[in-house]
């Protein structure tokens, strides 16, 4: 229940690493450390609490100090203080959560203040009306794990296998930042490789006439460092380009002689914004994803209008101090680095969305990203679902009980999270391929899932059904084979991708914490 990273760990400077490397800006508050936390099975704000939880690690987990699993029907309570600035005038206050796990609403001084379902993905709240100087901050979470159709992975109440403990709550950084009235929401880059050429899309609230004066650069070490602590000085380089953008209205940045992002030379570029008194410091890149035909005719992946082979592994993301939540952004960064010096160039996040510092060190470190949605449900009911795919027959996806998706409400949560995914993780560089699904573990409709994602992102591949239920569609023609012979199958106008390999381990002692299922 320990790695090298948790004896280490101070309970006042937790998660300490700005939580948006995609957007900086110097306003910055972490709420990470030691809160108040009750679990109970009233919904009222509670008179009393059991003890201390250190955020952002999940109850479950050994380094949240509490260690004990949040059921169906129970509320998980989090309290704090905070103390905000006197002179806040002119200034909204943002509340954000990287994520929680799954559903939750927030309060301030007794005030519901937001609510979000959904346990994988960022969401904040503008707090100004509700905030004083001295504030109590509360969030109550449910979390139905599998019992319910919310997206959950892995995680299983009653784990086992290659089914793991099931966390909840509050697992990603907490933090809070004062913005100007006119301020920076988001920004989106569309890098076109073939037009030498990079999309910019602002968006802003307050005034719609105001510019935002933009210049770009490559990224510089200590740009690298600002995205860790903003408190540093920016970076005194000047922007080889500079120009104005208007909100809302997409900007076409010329880049005739750029220099492309690839896994050997992760090249960055790094782009200041200001609209007013509000500044921001984002980044993007020059790389192309997408299936081509290679000279002999086949269809394979390219990178860069190049054929590229990639390896990968399988990476679930949990740790046995911290579930869901690396102990340290050192941990994440020493993981990706490990199969960079193994060899592997790819990395399929699987059954998980990551916090926004996994994607940008992959960014910055030259790692391809194969993201999964997160499943909302297990098998297919029917076992013929499941042993029909080993003998080469599909069973049609359009059949929602066999695999227990007849629930139009669970149909619809899921459609709507694997919206949101798409739009909080475009701007990740290393996002090479979009996984709606795998095995058939609450698959429906996956033929439109990829239309729904080649609209909503257009510049990747998507891998409609990874292993199991091929329904034609997508990218790939998908499968897994751990100890049986591959056979390559007939051309048919995808790329072939063997996406899940292997079905050998070796054990290790202090290295697995079930030998049985290693």
């Amino acid at each position: 229940e320990c790695t090298r990273w948790s004896g280490v760990l101070e309970e006042n400077n937790i998660w300490k690493e700005y939580p948006r490397p995609a957007m900086v800006r110097d306003s910055y508050w972490n709420l990470n450390g030691t809160w108040d936390y009750r679990i109970s099975t009233d919904s009222g704000i509670p008179p009393a609490y059991d003890g201390t939880i250190l955020v952002p690690f999940s109850p479950e987990s050994p380094l949240s100090g509490v260690k004990r699993q949040l059921l169906p029907g129970e509320y998980l309570w989090y309290r704090r203080h905070l103390t905000l600035p006197c002179d806040r005038k002119g200034k909204r206050v943002i509340l954000h959560f990287g994520a929680v796990d799954q559903e939750c609403v927030v309060y301030l001084n007794g005030r519901e203040a937001g609510s979000h379902a959904g346990g994988y993905l960022p969401f904040s709240l503008d707090i100004t009306e509700y905030a004083g100087d001295d504030n109590e901050l509360l969030v109550r979470v449910q979390d139905f794990s599998d019992s319910s159709y919310f997206s959950r992975g892995k995680q299983k109440l009653e784990k086992g296998g290659m089914f793991y403990t099931a966390q909840s709550g509050i697992w990603q950084t907490v933090w809070l930042e004062l913005v100007p009235e006119n301020h920076i929401v988001s920004v989106r880059f569309t890098p076109d490789y073939d037009a030498a050429c990079c999309h910019i899309l602002v968006k802003a609230l307050g005034s719609s006439s105001a510019r935002i004066r933009c210049g770009i650069r490559p990224e510089t070490e200590e740009d690298a460092r600002r995205r860790d602590d903003p408190s540093l000085p920016a970076a005194s380089c000047v922007p080889s380009d500079t120009f104005f953008l208007t909100p809302g209205k997409e900007y076409t940045l010329p880049l005739p002689d750029f220099t492309a992002w690839t896994p050997e030379n992760p090249f960055l570029y790094h782009a200041d914004l200001d609209l007013e008194e509000d500044h921001v410091e984002c980044y993007f890149a020059m790389r192309k994803c997408d299936i081509q035909t290679d000279a002999s005719g086949l269809r394979r992946i390219f990178l860069n209008n190049a054929p590229y082979m990639q390896t990968g592994v399988l990476d679930q993301g949990y740790w046995p101090d911290g579930l869901y939540t690396a102990p340290s952004d050192e941990a994440l960064i020493y993981d990706i680095r490990a199969m960079k010096d193994l060899g592997f160039n790819m990395l399929r996040k699987h059954g998980k969305i990551e916090a926004d510092r996994w994607y940008f060190h992959c960014d910055r470190m030259g790692m391809l990203v194969w993201q999964d949605m997160p499943s909302g449900a297990a098998y297919p009911g029917d076992l013929l679902a499941v042993a029909l795919p080993n003998i080469g027959v599909q069973v049609s996806d359009k059949k929602h009980k066999r695999f227990k998706r007849e629930n139009t409400a669970a149909r619809l949560q899921f459609t709507k999270e694997l919206k949101e995914m798409v739009e909080a993780l475009t701007d990740a560089v290393c996002i090479c391929t979009w996984v709606p699904f795998n095995e058939g573990w609450g698959q429906f409709d996956a033929a439109a899932a990829t239309a729904l994602l080649w609209t909503l992102d257009p510049t990747r591949p998507v891998d409609h059904a990874s292993g199991w239920h091929d329904q034609g569609a997508g990218d790939y023609k998908s499968i897994h084979k751990y100890i049986f012979k591959v056979r390559p199958p007939h051309p048919d106008g995808r790329a072939f991708a063997l996406t899940e390999y292997g079905g050998y381990s070796q054990v290790l002692d202090g290295h697995v914490w079930d030998k049985e299922n290693s």
